[in-house]
């Protein structure tokens, strides 16, 4: 048996270390625009070399006195916003490894953890308390979650996005079809069979334009949308009139049943949205601003109205500085410097990396603008990331929460991103969602002479120009719960 030796072993490599600020740059990203701003407003209190920017838009300072003052100064972009730069387009791995709590606690001008940003953990205990009390889930985000899992294609789903977005605190749909399928640039039908996907969520009677709809989809989620109740709900009037007479010969029944429909629409919710609070729905600024120019192409702005703007006083903190005497005040002053000068950086970058997500999404995305939903492209987060030279996280964290007014309406910026089938001619590719509807109209035509197996839905697809393999069609095949070819040829023959 060879005995245990010991020796040196030099090795050359290289690794990305994530310095704190680096990580807490990327935290930052991921914010919300108003979570940004509730952030902002946190370190303007417990920061006090940091003040707001109260320039206006063309960078005059709103007051003489400000005018003829140089005590505050936006800090130029120089190697730590550099740095700042790298931090936003990190990979999500590296993110997540080399700091620990205790580095991040400990950092040099790391007074605030920024790391804990957006994630529902405090910045300080007095924060956490006050977020955790307002953060409850909305009916808007209950609707969108569900929306994210329903498996529809990717026109129905952008329809669909904008249609929960429209909705009010009641949980109705109060606008008009037509006029949504105009701004959207799609037929009147594609707008209803949207409505109809997002009306089969909870809470039961959700997105209806009246009570009597409204009151139609719980019954017929309970399955008691019989004829005479359908009777009964085309007679509300009556029954608030207490018409009882009336409405047993209208709907063909009996007292005692009639008094039984009457007790089970009391059971009903009219406004199934309150369930969810007024208090905890929060308001939606769109981070970005699409506007046609007059030669067709595509303004692309940040949505300068939301975002917070600091500036840090460089004469304040030299005038403490001169004046600190012991060693724990230097620090603070330290500090609080560092944390200032770091935000200010971090919120350029944060705003810079936003814009050029949005443009090259535009980019992509232009016939969406241009004719409307139906146009909309198979795009991924890979080819926006290629295209700008950032990582697939970094342009994940940029467009989860974040919102852009475009001509055809407001939408969340993931929603552009669909997964993508190639095309067997090299054209065009085609959505996962589509081609998933494909496979299920090819087996909903079947008949017991002409039952199509995984290989003949390959061959047929190909013919449509989808390149597919056929594990592909499988898995896409038992996600929508469709039995195999052999059993379904058996339930065919029992059917006949």
């Amino acid at each position: 048996m060879a005995g245990l030796t010991q020796k040196l072993d030099m090795r050359q490599g290289q690794s990305l270390v994530m310095t704190p600020q680096l990580q807490q740059a990327i935290k930052l990203l991921q914010l919300s625009n108003i979570e940004l701003c509730a952030f902002v407003e946190e370190e303007l209190e417990r920061n006090p070399l940091l003040e707001r920017d109260e320039r206006d838009a063309d960078g005059e300072t709103a007051t003489a006195e400000r005018e003829e003052s140089s005590d505050l100064q936006e800090l130029s972009l120089d190697r730590a916003s550099r740095e700042a730069d790298d931090a936003v387009d990190a990979d999500a791995d590296v993110v997540n490894s080399h700091v620990s709590k205790s580095d991040l606690a400990g950092a040099p001008g790391g007074t605030t953890d920024w790391s804990k940003a957006g994630s529902g953990k405090s910045f300080d205990g007095e924060y956490d308390a006050a977020a955790n009390a307002s953060r409850e889930v909305s009916l808007a985000e209950h609707l969108h979650d569900q929306l994210s899992v329903a498996g529809a294609e990717p026109v129905t789903r952008m329809i669909a996005a904008w249609l929960i977005d429209q909705a009010d605190d009641d949980g109705y749909l109060r606008a008009d079809l037509g006029e949504m399928a105009q701004q959207l640039g799609v037929e009147q039908a594609a707008v209803e069979a949207a409505l109809s996907l997002v009306q089969t969520f909870e809470p039961a009677g959700v997105m209806a334009r009246d009570l009597k709809e409204c009151l139609a989809l719980q019954l017929a989620d309970r399955d008691r949308l019989d004829p005479a109740m359908a009777a009964l709900l085309d007679n509300l009037d009556r029954l608030a009139r207490h018409d009882y007479d009336a409405l047993q010969s209208i709907c063909g029944v009996d007292a005692e049943d009639l008094d039984e429909m009457v007790a089970e629409i009391r059971s009903l919710t009219p406004k199934p949205g309150l369930g969810f609070g007024g208090d905890s729905a929060r308001a939606v600024e769109p981070d970005v601003m699409i506007r046609e120019n007059p030669d067709g192409s595509w303004r692309v702005e940040l949505n300068s109205d939301t975002l917070p703007r600091v500036l840090v006083n460089q004469q304040y903190a030299a005038e403490i500085g001169r004046v600190a005497r012991t060693e724990e005040d230097k620090t603070f002053i330290s500090e609080c410097s560092a944390n200032a000068s770091w935000l200010v950086k971090s919120l350029d970058q944060r705003a810079r990396t936003i814009l050029k997500v949005a443009s090259e999404i535009v980019r992509q995305q232009d016939l969406f603008l241009a004719k409307g939903v139906a146009y909309l492209r198979p795009l991924n987060l890979k080819t926006v990331a290629d295209a700008i030279g950032m990582h697939e996280s970094t342009v994940s964290r940029v467009t989860s929460n974040k919102y852009v007014a475009t001509p055809r309406g407001l939408f969340e910026l993931k929603y552009f991103f669909t997964s993508s089938i190639a095309s067997s001619a090299g054209g065009e590719a085609h959505s996962a969602e589509a081609v998933r509807y494909r496979i299920k109209a090819l087996i909903e035509a079947e008949t017991l002479d002409d039952v199509l197996s995984d290989d003949t839905l390959v061959e047929r697809l190909r013919q449509d120009g989808i390149d597919i393999a056929r594990r592909t069609v499988a898995k896409y095949r038992e996600a929508m719960n469709i039995p195999s070819s052999v059993q379904r040829r058996r339930l065919l023959k029992r059917a006949g």
